[in-house]
């Protein structure tokens, strides 16, 4: 009687066991995203990749006191800040930049040597995301459309997250500029769009990813998102309170075509015309503003995070280049463009806030490349820099190998720092590479204004672990880069006398931010060395999908919960 009493009892709690069980799993899951972290996903719905062209670690701390709560600073206090944070090889340059932070290796191997660069195979320079075999989308019978990847030869993080996935995971890149978009969203992406100005302020794809704009681009051109920026660019507080940049008039600065002086305000209607149009927006801090209506407009139209499968928006801020090319990195307008980009990135992550959820994504934050101070305001401070001449070192170098070698075209071309030879007529000639290497070597060594030079003999049989050499061989691809390599002195440049550039692998262009945030993120900082390359591995690491196929760097492990 008890026994069968007690198999009732039994069997009674049995089935409510399981009926438990199955309304647990049957239980309606909560939908509202913009919950917070007690709603979070063991891995990020969404990875934001960010990358702030030529900016400068020192931007993080310079303006820091101007900064919202909202903005840098949000990742600053509670992400992850790799102080320490360094570009390891040679040229610094956008292309090679986007690309190794995104492969997670160097030029070395991506082959992404330069923007653009000589093609010693066809004998005439490419550009690092053309692509003949495309077709623009959004703009009709262009060239700005004729891009893809297809230079790129490794996989990205981007590409890596779409093989996992089983193609699930959604990838999408945004820049002003193409190769901004291009390169880290990798060969597998399902989009990358970039802005066209002149006479359209549209953004554009190409036939690498689709024969037509999808609706929610075609909709953000119709509004005409870009002709509500075209106005007055002033400083967005008063000027006299940015204290941290040069005074506003300043002759190291260089200006708009039809403005007499670099000085606010600017009013972009009346300069449009000789200033290439819509083109204008790019070199302003609203050419930011209307990148970042873009990205968010792709996280809603693509619905970026919506799900528990991982995706990606490759993300690229261009004005911060252009407004550091034209008017310097100790502007008022560098700094303004700084200022009015904290308030975009408030704005972006309050999107991912309420669209995504807070805890549900993971945003990392770096740049390309920095910049150098203007060589002629460090001369005024009696700093050592220069200009340097390309056209001089050619025409002396084709002399010095004419009186040697008796011919004046055994120099092929001379770019970013790399010097390609004739082989055709050192072949005719019967002479040795070998020999013309290292003529070369002494000359540009006596040669003014070079520090280092390197040859194409000694870089692929030698290895070397630090300094200048492993830098620029870092940076050497055997197949695309040229016969001799030279190293301009400290903050000598070959630019204008206005404004600033880069290249160099000195701290000033290899020092940039890296901040991460968010989901799988420690909060904390490091002073401990971390390199560009790192920043792939790392984000493998937390969604665990494979490395790119030649990543050379390492999972920064201290940015990493559990």
């Amino acid at each position: 009687m008890k026994k069968g009493i007690l198999l009732s009892l039994l069997s009674v709690f049995f089935v409510q066991c399981i009926s438990v069980k199955q309304k647990v799993k049957k239980a309606p899951q909560n939908t509202n995203v913009s919950n917070t972290t007690s709603n979070t996903t063991t891995k990020p719905k969404l990875v934001v990749g960010i990358v702030v062209d030529q900016m400068r670690y020192d931007y993080l701390t310079r303006f820091e006191s101007k900064y919202s709560e909202g903005g840098f600073k949000r990742m600053l206090n509670d992400g992850y800040n790799c102080k320490n944070n360094h570009y390891n090889y040679i040229p610094t340059y956008t292309g090679p930049g986007h690309a190794s932070i995104y492969t997670g290796t160097t030029p070395e191997n991506h082959g992404i040597i330069a923007n653009d660069w000589y093609d010693k195979y066809i004998k005439k320079s490419v550009y690092c995301a053309s692509d003949e075999r495309q077709s623009s989308v959004g703009v009709e019978g262009k060239w700005a459309g004729k891009m893809s990847p297809h230079r790129m030869q490794t996989t990205t993080v981007t590409d890596q997250l779409r093989l996992d996935s089983q193609q699930r995971g959604k990838v999408i890149g945004v820049a002003i500029k193409d190769r901004g978009a291009i390169l880290p969203a990798g060969h597998a992406a399902n989009g990358a769009y970039w802005f066209y100005g002149k006479d359209k302020g549209n953004w554009i794809t190409s036939t690498y990813y689709r024969n037509d704009l999808p609706t929610w681009v075609k909709e953000f051109n119709a509004a005409d998102e870009a002709e509500k920026y075209m106005k007055t660019w002033n400083t967005l507080y008063d000027i006299n309170t940015y204290t941290e940049s040069d005074k506003d008039v300043s002759k190291y600065e260089g200006t708009f075509k039809g403005k007499v002086n670099a000085v606010f305000p600017y009013d972009l209607p009346s300069l449009k015309d000789k200033n290439g149009g819509f083109d204008i927006l790019k070199s302003t801090a609203f050419g930011n503003s209307l990148t970042t209506d873009f990205a968010i407009a792709a996280i809603k139209g693509e619905q970026l995070g919506y799900d528990n499968e991982t995706d990606f928006l490759a993300l690229s801020y261009s004005s911060t280049d252009y407004v550091g090319h034209k008017f310097g990195v100790n502007s008022k307008e560098i700094q303004d463009t700084y200022l009015r980009l904290d308030k975009d990135l408030e704005r972006l992550f309050a999107t991912l806030d309420q669209e995504v959820g807070k805890g549900n994504y993971t945003i990392f934050l770096t740049a390309d490349h920095a910049a150098v101070h203007v060589p002629s305001y460090l001369q005024d401070l009696k700093i050592p820099a220069g200009y340097f001449d390309n056209r001089a070192l050619k025409t002396h170098l084709t002399d010095f190998l004419n009186t040697t070698y008796g011919s004046q075209d055994l120099i092929e071309n001379i770019s970013s720092g790399q010097i390609f030879l004739n082989h055709t007529e050192v072949k005719r000639l019967k002479l040795s590479a070998t020999d013309i290497e290292n003529a070369l070597q002494r000359e540009l060594l006596a040669y003014d204004q070079i520090a280092k030079v390197y040859t194409r003999t000694t870089l692929t049989s030698s290895e070397f672990t630090h300094g200048i050499a492993s830098a620029l061989q870092k940076g050497f691809n055997q197949k695309r880069s040229g016969d001799v390599c030279f190293v301009l002195d400290i903050a000598t440049i070959s630019y204008s006398r206005t404004g600033s550039t880069h290249g160099s692998g000195f701290n000033y262009d290899t020092h940039v931010p890296l901040l991460f945030y968010g989901n799988g993120i420690q909060q904390g900082e490091t002073l401990q060395r971390t390199e560009i390359t790192d920043i792939a591995p790392t984000i493998s690491a937390l969604l665990q999908i494979s490395l790119p196929n030649a990543a050379t760097g390492n999972p920064i492990e201290a940015a990493l919960k559990n």
